[in-house]
């Protein structure tokens, strides 16, 4: 583990007294480099009635030479503050280097006589595809053997920031479809390989969103969901060696850009399973039946989720109709009418996650207070036992053969493993061990519960040093996410390590807007219930301060995506609760999302709200973190990361953001702007590059809280 040097030199130690004190500890208040100045052009807009200031409108051209001199101007302020290469950088990158970059194997998929998978080795930039004779009883993927390269992403850019994945493989295991990502955005590209020539197929998908790819049994051709931002999704089939222009579209005319669509197929093609999702809030389950062309919307007028899987030849589903915590049900392809389902397993006092059918028994995994637990039912949902978790655990379970599974757990302390299950005795055999090279016994986690600002109780997280006191004194960074019906669960986080490594606490929170506890608390913090999340969140930090296990002085915080919208409302909500924050890859302007139709991601209007409505705009602007920015407060110190190559989170909002927050801070802390020209919200990042970003994202934290002196 490594340690802050106890040696600096004067000199780099006054730079970084100078960014770092806290008011009231040998200084004033911190005094960050003067920030870049950026150009003022107001526009108003009216919406609703109301006048809407904007200030850097002008920054969302990212095309225009003045905004990428503008991004330049901002890489080199953020390196000022950063300041110079120094042992605890140092340190703090090596530490990620060994917590990161471990082997990463893809799920392997077969195909013929062939098995495929993706592999990135230790030392190595990106995953590359491989395959391998497939036989019975194959052992895991080893990142330790050799096997044979089909597509190697190095070829087609050298810098390790353009990723491939494999969509489908052919009956025959000899056409390969293929994604390729230039980059960080959602769409990519697809192609056919040829593995027994090595060369692509004329058939060429262009740069789109896609989704449900598979070749046709015959393997003569492609079915494909292309989604259109403006046009919404459509399932289309591409025969081979035809123009595109010849494809058909089997489903999908009328669905909005608001909605999802995802397709599989049952009984050997005899029925095929479209799902159509309202966004996240709720979704139809449709069925053809391929014989007579019959198309039956099975869900018809039910506002539920419903997650199918073929079971033995029968359709069944984990819902939260009738059921918030969830239940399953049994549909008859031949009968499936409402009045004839058949319900499996009933809802319970946990959180229904997942199931899977194994030996011949329903393995269902369950939350209860955020972690997983697995309990075991015949298959008419008779109580059969429970399959032991470890405690504070994420966990998933599938089949592995007779009388066999395999069992894959993390935790905040414990990097991923993977065990098969002996199901008769229950003996365990460690099937695919960590390669993390991490100390789980010298940290323990504790749940506590907090009270939000409405009296909602919700459990928090805290992840120490064993035997560490607890103190007003020590760094904490708090992290959360709350939305989109997300469990973020316990699991194994390299920087989370690091920070504990450090002295610190690390601590997540459970968020209304997850599905830790079942569809009602996703409904609590999704679209008019979305303040909530924020209250939430604000109320866990409050929880902390008060219980004296840190001080606003000492607490920094940290989100991604719709974490970095919770980011935006934190520090612009209670700015004097936090001393710093990464906001990464964030959504801050909810009051223009609506119009962000090149880079966005429509279904997810249905779980913020949509401001172009005017019954729904004025809740928006109230949490809409850009507009809520004001002059002459003491924010905190605030990293924002994001990529020009973010097509789901438009990146103009985290460049308008810094701007306004830089001109608008009074308190001294840096406000920085991390933006790369490569990566985006799907990745474009080598495994360098992540580290690198983890590195500088970790070190401006822990210089901000004072856990490096």
């Amino acid at each position: 583990m490594t340690m802050p040097p106890r040696h600096r030199s004067p000199r780099l130690r006054a730079a970084l007294l100078a960014i770092a004190c806290v008011s009231g500890a040998g200084c004033s208040r911190a005094i960050a480099p003067t920030a870049p100045t950026t150009r003022l052009s107001i526009v108003v807009d009216t919406i609703h009635g109301v006048a809407v200031e904007d200030r850097y409108r002008w920054l969302e051209n990212q095309d225009a030479p003045e905004v990428r001199t503008w991004i330049a101007e901002q890489r080199a302020y953020a390196e000022q503050v950063l300041g110079p290469a120094n042992n605890d950088r140092s340190g703090i990158r090596e530490r990620l280097r060994e917590l990161m970059d471990v082997p990463a194997v893809g799920t392997p998929r077969r195909g013929g006589e062939w098995e495929y998978f993706t592999l990135r080795r230790t030392g190595e930039e990106v995953a590359a595809i491989y395959r391998r004779r497939w036989q019975q009883a194959l052992p895991p993927v080893s990142p330790d053997s050799p096997y044979a390269l089909v597509i190697n992403p190095l070829a087609i850019r050298d810098d390790g920031t353009t990723s491939v994945a494999i969509e489908s493989i052919s009956p025959d295991g000899q056409l390969l479809l293929y994604s390729i990502r230039d980059g960080g955005p959602d769409e990519v590209t697809l192609k056919v390989r040829d593995v027994r020539t090595g060369s692509d197929l004329p058939d060429s998908l262009p740069n789109a969103l896609y989704a449900s790819l598979s070749f046709a049994p015959d393997g003569k051709g492609i079915y494909y969901v292309h989604r259109s931002r403006t046009n919404g999704p459509r399932y289309r089939y591409h025969p081979l060696g035809t123009p595109l222009t010849a494809d058909s579209t089997l489903y999908g005319d009328g669905l909005p850009p608001t909605h999802f669509l995802g397709v599989s197929t049952a009984l050997d093609g005899r029925y095929r399973i479209y799902t159509i999702s309202h966004g996240w809030a709720r979704n139809e389950v449709v069925l053809l039946d391929a014989k007579s062309g019959a198309l039956t919307d099975i869900t018809r007028g039910l506002d539920a989720h419903f997650a199918p899987q073929v079971v033995d030849g029968t359709l069944w589903m984990r819902t939260d109709h009738r059921a918030p915590r969830g239940r399953i049900v049994a549909v008859d392809f031949a009968n499936p009418a409402q009045s004839a389902w058949r319900e499996v397993i009933p809802e319970g006092k946990d959180v229904l996650d997942a199931f899977a059918m194994i030996d011949g028994k329903v393995y269902v995994t369950y939350l209860r207070n955020a972690s997983h637990r697995i309990a075991v039912f015949t298959r008419d949902g008779v109580p059969a036992g429970e399959l032991p978790v470890p405690p504070n655990a994420t966990a998933s379970i599938r089949g592995a053969g007779p009388g066999a599974a395999e069992l894959t757990v993390t935790s905040f302390t414990q990097p991923s493993v993977t065990y098969r299950v002996d199901l008769a005795t229950g003996r365990r055999t460690v099937l695919e061990p960590s390669r993390v090279p991490f100390d789980t016994a010298g940290l323990e986690v504790q749940q506590h519960w907090y009270t939000s600002k409405d009296g909602t109780r919700a459990p928090l997280w805290i992840v120490k040093r064993r035997g560490s006191e607890r103190s007003a004194d020590t760094p904490a960074l708090l992290h959360g996410y709350g939305g989109f019906g997300v469990n973020l669960g316990p699991r194994f986080d390299p920087r989370a390590a690091l920070w504990v490594e450090w002295g610190g606490i690390y601590v997540q929170a459970t968020l209304r807007g997850g599905n830790e506890f079942g569809e009602e608390w996703h409904k609590g913090g999704m679209l008019g219930n979305k303040q909530n999340v924020f209250d939430d969140f604000n109320s866990a930090a409050q929880f902390l301060v008060d219980s004296r296990f840190t001080s606003p002085s000492r607490l920094a915080i940290r989100g991604v995506s719709n974490g970095g919208l919770l980011m935006g409302a934190a520090i612009t909500q209670r700015p004097d609760l936090y001393r710093a924050a990464f906001v990464g890859v964030p959504d801050l302007d909810l009051v223009r999302f609506p119009r962000f139709v090149t880079n966005n991601n429509m279904p997810a209007l249905l779980e913020y709200g949509d401001a172009s409505k005017g019954a729904e705009f004025d809740a928006i602007r109230k949490l809409s973190p850009y507009e809520n920015v004001r002059d002459g407060v003491r924010y905190p110190a605030v990293m924002v990361q994001t990529g020009l190559n973010d097509t789901r989170v438009p990146p103009w909002q985290a460049r308008r953001f810094t701007a306004r927050l830089q001109n608008a801070t009074a308190s001294g802390l840096p406000v920085i702007l991390i933006h790369d020209l490569r990566s985006g919200h799907a990745g474009g990042r080598s495994m360098s590059g992540s580290v690198e970003i983890a590195t500088q994202e970790m070190e401006f934290l822990l210089r901000m809280v004072r856990a490096i002196p």
